[in-house]
């Protein structure tokens, strides 16, 4: 079958599209990877997403509105694919559909339910494309008791697992996750949750403080120092008195935060914020390996976006010395396409009548089957 997975993720950097020809299910399945793309999304779509996610800002009418537009937009992003690689649409068996993140409840609190929600209107995608599409992968999980994340880690057991080799994968997105491969291959062994922030804070002060959406290759960080004072106060944020099962998102280090460390730290270099958040991401992620991670790890291998980041790499390979540590792309897969082909895995389970859910990871009490189906709306 020929699929798309399509990924937006909290980042904000752009939609990530990929083409893969995927056969089989489980341990069983074949994925070859025909080709990437990353649309940019517009600043005004990036305002709007980040509009939608305010507590105090935001309204029923505009999320309803952005849910279609943003639909529209996973629309344009699976054409400009195909159109790059010169692949007909009516050659494709389904697309699978993330979706942006707008708020994210994995607890109870106070008169708020567990509960996620993700919108890019999937009947805007099937009716453009008229192909099927799996989406809203999050919801199943959580109603079997889980948090809805991290899903990834079921994509990571497929193509990454090795016998006899314990393996962790750390993902670096707008926020950092991991998945603990052991070399039993037994899927409830795997362990896996969220690190705290990957690229989201450094992302968001060089956007304020350089007028610039990312640090690209570490520059920034790379030339300022670490700020210890400030340091300290990141590496005491509440999420690191959790233990997994546990997950995280913009709710916890995003705009909102950022905008409240820089407002206090007013004082420090710019240069100088963006090295510290930079260790920051490095620090969250050595931090959880050394308390949570009860094995001795072959190797580590970072994806995502924060694996360009060559300043943010070097952080986290001295900060988990001697632990080998490498990035996907070196490994023969492509960093930025990791999440995107994730998605294209998930929504292959799902059309197999296959569970796709880590109960180790989500805290899930069953092993579900994961996504909604729209269908094709005309027959082809």
């Amino acid at each position: 079958m020929y699929g798309v997975g399509i990924m937006s993720g909290t980042s904000l950097d752009g939609i990530d599209t990929v083409l893969v020809d995927i056969h089989g299910s489980g341990t069983q399945t074949q994925l070859k990877v025909i080709g990437y793309n990353e649309y940019p999304l517009k600043e005004t779509i990036v305002s709007k997403i980040k509009q939608a996610c305010s507590l105090t800002n935001s309204n029923s009418e505009f999320i309803c509105s952005l849910n279609f537009e943003l639909g529209k937009e996973f629309s344009i992003a699976v054409q400009e694919l195909l159109k790059k690689l010169d692949f007909p649409k009516e050659k494709l068996d389904f697309i699978a559909s993330h979706g942006q993140t707008i708020y994210h409840i994995p607890f109870s609190k106070n008169h708020l339910f567990p509960s996620t929600l993700q919108i890019g209107e999937a009947a805007v995608i099937a009716y453009d494309l008229n192909t099927p599409v799996i989406s809203n992968f999050r919801v199943m999980d959580m109603a079997a008791g889980g948090q809805g994340a991290p899903l990834v880690p079921y994509s990571e057991y497929v193509l990454f697992s090795e016998k006899n080799k314990n393996i962790a994968l750390q993902n670096i997105g707008g926020i950092g996750n991991v998945t603990v491969l052991n070399g039993s291959l037994d899927i409830n062994e795997i362990q896996a949750f969220d690190t705290g922030p990957g690229n989201m804070m450094i992302n968001e002060a060089c956007h304020i403080l350089y007028n610039t959406p990312f640090d690209a290759n570490g520059k920034i960080a790379r030339s300022g120092n670490i700020d210890k004072e400030l340091l300290y106060e990141l590496l005491s944020h509440p999420y690191f008195k959790k233990f997994p099962p546990k997950s995280t998102g913009r709710e916890d280090f995003g705009e909102h935060y950022v905008k409240s460390i820089l407002d206090k730290y007013s004082y420090i270099r710019p240069q100088d914020v963006v090295a510290t958040f930079t260790m920051f991401t490095a620090k969250s992620i050595a931090f959880h390996y050394k308390r949570d991670i009860h094995l001795t790890l072959d190797k580590m291998i970072i994806g995502g976006g924060g694996a360009h980041n060559q300043t943010l790499v070097k952080m986290i390979k001295d900060e988990l010395s001697p632990i080998p540590v490498y990035t996907q792309d070196e490994l023969g897969y492509s960093s930025d396409a990791k999440e995107a082909i994730a998605f294209a895995i998930l929504g292959n389970e799902t059309l197999n009548n296959h569970f796709s859910n880590v109960k180790s990871a989500t805290g899930a009490l069953q092993n579900v089957i994961l996504g909604q189906i729209t269908p094709c709306p005309v027959k082809k």
